[in-house]
């Protein structure tokens, strides 16, 4: 006997409708986080048998499925928009959505998404974290520019090293400004510490990892944009083809047509952000090494502009890199290879 529970799940309830196969009756429960108790809720229906939980994505969930997983649960996530298109009617509360979701369940058309396993979501939570101290120091770092420019100084990267922060310390000031300064400066030495020291977690991890390391290989891919592929793509014997990895990435051109009218737009946008911003700063160092990419960016920016180029030489070295995940290839390899296609085809 299995038991499936559809959720609709919120940042402080959730309502499910939940049955067993056994008797197929429908039930429905609606459980607030803060006061009711949800692990003892969900070890009562595996007492019962197997419990199936399914649930639209969402960020605040992940208690959620950490709570499910130490219980024993299966848990299937699904694309909201693709659930929602399957509803029959427009009108829409928790009940019916739960409802919704087990009736997918059932019928085997849950748009089920895939889940990363446990050790791809550290390396991915310790690379967002570190991407958003870099924009906190940014913000920092732009605020003591502004500051040395209006006394007309102009610092620029140097306000990063030790004597930029001596300098900066010497700017007669307001007293205001100068306790707003003294403030930044330490927030600033701060910041490049903790950035240091998650860095240091992320390149220690990239050394174990046979994958990351392979990727490396490859002009341009450091040790922060090999562990984003790596634990973002994670099985990427589940994409079919390089097609497949630039839509899940967001790469993909949006297509916008009506009757003979054909027109390509902007990319989709519907994966990982960071992912895509890290391949788009690895390959505008590839370019300088690569005289493949660097003939597509230039081959880009002539007909569009330089924004669209580098979007082009970034999925360039997304479907690079899928293909050396693949077949387990180096750049070297992957280098000969393209050779040896070129000089075949010129033969025949």
């Amino acid at each position: 006997m299995t038991v499936y529970c559809g959720v609709d799940f919120h940042a402080r309830k959730q309502t499910i409708s939940y049955l067993t196969t056994e008797d197929g009756e429908v039930q429905q429960a609606e459980l607030h986080h803060e006061q009711d108790n949800i692990r003892g809720f969900y070890a009562k229906l595996l007492r019962q048998g197997p419990v199936i939980v399914g649930f639209e994505t969402s960020g605040y969930a992940a208690w959620f499925e950490e709570l499910l997983e130490d219980l024993g649960c299966e848990i299937w996530i699904g694309m909201p928009a693709a659930i929602r298109r399957q509803a029959r009617r427009r009108q829409k509360n928790d009940r019916r959505d739960a409802d919704l979701i087990l009736e997918l369940m059932l019928r085997g058309d849950f748009p089920r998404l895939h889940r990363y396993t446990p050790a791809s979501r550290e390396v991915l939570q310790q690379l967002r974290y570190r991407h958003r101290l870099v924009k906190l120091r940014t913000i920092v770092v732009n605020s003591l520019q502004y500051l040395a420019l209006s006394r007309g100084v102009s610092l620029r990267t140097k306000l990063l090293t030790g004597r930029g922060q001596q300098r900066m310390k010497e700017l007669k000031l307001p007293s205001h400004l100068a306790k707003q300064r003294d403030e930044m400066c330490e927030l600033l030495q701060e910041l490049t510490a903790k950035i240091e020291t998650a860095e240091s977690w992320l390149e220690l991890k990239a050394k174990q990892d046979a994958q990351v390391e392979r990727l490396m290989s490859h002009p341009g891919i450091g040790p922060l944009t090999g562990l984003c592929l790596v634990y973002t793509l994670e099985q990427v014997e589940r994409f079919a083809n390089p097609r497949k990895v630039t839509a899940y990435i967001g790469f993909d051109p949006v297509e916008d047509s009506s009757g003979e009218r054909q027109r390509i737009g902007s990319i989709s946008k519907q994966g990982s952000r960071l992912l895509r911003f890290l391949l788009v700063e690895a390959g505008q160092v590839a370019v300088r090494a690569d005289p493949d990419l660097k003939a597509a960016y230039w081959r880009v920016q002539l007909r569009r502009n330089h924004q669209k180029a580098k979007v082009a030489v970034a999925r360039r070295l997304l479907v690079r890199a899928f293909i050396m995940l693949r077949d387990e290839i180096d750049y070297a390899e992957f280098q000969r290879r393209g050779v040896a296609a070129r000089s075949t085809r010129r033969t025949a």
